[in-house]
């Protein structure tokens, strides 16, 4: 499924953000410290190999909200964007501080002239954030940050699991093209 909003082409697919060839940058839900982990960070850490790790290490730690830029080392994309989270129930305000992931991190893909990036289902894992809450704050966020996209021409949410493409896809829907 997929739906423009103010010129910029926002998709929602089922599988592995570390195999988004067509993509410029991909978004790393991050842990503080930048390092392997589960989940999307595990897998981007892995295909990307130990250079991704290495360049990580003197950008870390990060807060909630935050996000830094590195090469993609050995993905198919020029960027990977890390972007820490809030913990659900811990870190305070919750809705706040995931919507500044987004933001932060097309503000970074504006600043380095990145056409496409991919999303995953940021703080909706590990970090228990409720996965219909994480995608209306994800989808009202980019929905008001496209007006102002200059660079950035295609988002794409690249979600593990039907369920997680399903209660995306129904957040997206209830955006107003324009």
């Amino acid at each position: 499924m997929h739906k423009v909003i103010s010129r910029v082409r926002v998709e929602c697919v089922q599988g592995d953000i570390a195999s988004q060839e067509d993509i410029t940058a991909v978004v790393n839900a991050a842990n503080s410290q930048l390092r392997p982990g589960g989940g999307v960070a595990g897998a981007l850490h892995q295909k990307a190999g130990p250079g991704l790790e290495e360049e990580c290490r003197p950008l870390a730690p990060i807060r909630p909200g935050e996000a830094v830029l590195t090469g993609g080392h050995n993905l198919p994309n020029r960027y990977v964007i890390h972007c820490l989270g809030p913990v659900y129930g811990v870190d305070r305000p919750e809705d706040e501080l995931l919507a500044r992931c987004y933001k932060r991190a097309l503000s970074l893909a504006e600043e380095h002239h990145v056409d496409s990036i991919a999303f995953p289902a940021i703080s909706s894992g590990a970090f228990g954030f409720p996965l219909d809450k994480a995608a209306q704050v994800a989808l009202k966020t980019i929905a008001d940050a496209a007006t102002g996209l200059r660079q950035v021409k295609k988002i794409r949410f690249v979600l593990f699991s039907q369920e997680q493409k399903q209660v995306f896809e129904q957040a997206l829907s209830s955006i107003e093209s324009t």
